[in-house]
């Protein structure tokens, strides 16, 4: 069965809570963010795909986690306010979630696309396609720029 987003509902760092289905229409880039790790550097190839393909319909969504190496142990606000002025990030932060074990909202969802199973670093990526359907999975060692990557993106804005 094919994995949908369109009715989960995640929150937002003011707490409110939005529908996945509101970004119908647009393809998707959700990653599990950390602002201590190797892969931290990653935020500045994810704002350089939501500069390049945003105006076709990408939107890039990060969702701080805490759940490995304990390396997003900030508040929200000291979250956003690091990805603005560290990385010019303008894409939007959600509310910090649990990708594994207790898994929050999208990750309760996104963990059952195969390979089945728990985000297992920070900077893990889902594709998702106009229609809320996840695409693909990404590991954290795939970077935003590589062409893997940008292939996929381009296939689903084309679709």
């Amino acid at each position: 069965m094919a994995v949908n987003v369109s009715k989960v509902f995640v929150k937002t760092s003011d707490g409110l809570e939005k529908s996945l289905g509101e970004y119908a229409g647009n393809v998707l880039l959700i990653v599990n963010v950390a602002s201590r790790c190797g892969f931290t550097k990653q935020y500045l190839g994810l704002q350089t795909l939501q500069d390049k393909y945003g105006s076709r319909g990408l939107k890039v969504l990060g969702f701080p986690c805490n759940d490995f190496g304990a390396q997003e142990p900030g508040s929200i606000q000291e979250i956003k306010s690091f990805c603005a002025s560290t990385y010019n990030a303008t894409f939007p932060i959600f509310e910090k979630v649990h990708a594994m074990g207790s898994t929050t909202e999208p990750y309760t969802t996104l963990n059952s696309f195969p390979p089945h199973g728990d985000v297992e670093w920070n900077f893990e990526k889902f594709l998702i396609g106009k229609d809320g359907s996840v695409l693909a999975r990404f590991k954290s060692a795939v970077e935003p720029q590589s062409d893997e990557l940008k292939i996929a993106i381009e296939k689903a804005l084309d679709a």
